[in-house]
């Protein structure tokens, strides 16, 4: 591992001077979506070909987010009056309203069952391929840490490397998660069941992947396959807050981890001897790892300027003992 790079490299103050502008919560998750790197890279052989990309920011899509934020009446409609609190959902009904408004949206969660109570699998979207097919595309939005580096290590197989970096509560991993993307996911369109539900043939089906990705504070590694930009922060155990650097902080709800934080206040800032007083109660109840984000105050908003995971102090070890049983 190599230090973590200088803050300008940064990418909140990237899309704090990219976004700024906008206000609406649901606005700047869907303008993240849309403009934030892609966590694979998309021109590595490792994944054949199979990852979509969305493609630079158009100055006709910005104004399009830009006109949303001042009336987001359509975007709200989408989304629905039922409180969501599932974080893939919301992304995915945000990208669904996204293929809607470019009108290439043919269909969006349409299941495929083999007989009335088996449920072969559910493409998240197909889109017109403009040229009398379908594209297929299997959307995540993830969030892994990388177990290794201190007191680990990372193994030098892609494969094996994918795998080190696993969800916050240990049930996932970024490898496990494609390896099910593409021998299963992806393959949906070639099944009976599908092709005589689908109104047209699927011609391409590829994985558009977004989210962080979280390294052992202070450190960085590169990795073949990860894309370099990604989004990145740091994860930590409670034992060791006192390397944050930084006076405020922010609990983060899960529907508030796809963008950097804004907001004009925020009555929930805490500092930090006030954050190790939550975080030592949030895990004296559950083992779960807790978003935070670093912000500071400028005129008129709170801003992020990083983020992390806090780990309860025993998490590396069942991190590692996971990894390898």
């Amino acid at each position: 591992m190599r230090p973590m790079d200088a803050p300008a490299d940064n990418y909140q103050a990237y899309f704090e001077r990219r976004w700024g502008h906008l206000r609406r919560a649901r606005v700047r998750a869907l303008a993240w979506l849309l403009d934030a790197p892609d966590l694979l890279d998309v021109h590595d052989p490792h994944w054949e070909g199979r990852i979509a990309a969305l493609g630079p920011m158009t100055p006709a899509c910005e104004a399009w987010l830009a006109a949303l934020d001042a009336d987001p009446s359509r975007l709200d409609a989408a989304l629905g009056g039922k409180m969501i609190t599932r974080l893939g959902l919301y992304a995915e009904k945000l990208m669904a309203f996204y293929f809607a408004e470019q009108g290439r949206l043919v269909a969006h969660g349409l299941q495929v069952r083999a007989a009335r109570n088996d449920t072969v699998g559910e493409f998240d979207f197909l889109l017109d391929d403009g040229a009398g097919g379908l594209e297929h595309i299997e959307f995540a939005t993830k969030f892994y840490l990388l177990q290794g580096g201190q007191g680990g290590t990372v193994s030098d197989s892609a494969a094996a490397a994918f795998d080190s970096f696993v969800g916050p509560n240990l049930a996932d991993s970024l490898g496990r998660k494609m390896r099910k993307v593409f021998e299963r996911q992806l393959a949906l369109g070639s099944h009976p069941a599908a092709q005589a539900i689908l109104p047209r043939p699927v011609t391409v089906a590829r994985a558009l992947v977004k989210g962080w990705l979280f390294y052992p504070v202070g450190t960085y590694l590169e990795m073949k396959g990860i894309a370099a930009r990604h989004c990145r922060g740091f994860w930590c155990a409670l034992g060791e807050l006192d390397l944050l650097d930084a006076d405020r902080f922010l609990v983060l709800p899960r529907l508030q981890w796809l963008p950097p934080f804004r907001a004009e206040s925020a009555t929930w800032m805490l500092d930090r001897a006030q954050l190790r007083a939550e975080l030592e109660d949030h895990f004296a109840q559950t083992g779960a790892p807790v978003l935070v984000a670093l912000v500071r105050e400028q005129p008129g908003c709170i801003v992020e300027f990083d983020r992390g995971f806090i780990v309860p102090n025993d998490w590396r070890g069942r991190a590692g003992a996971r990894l390898h049983p």
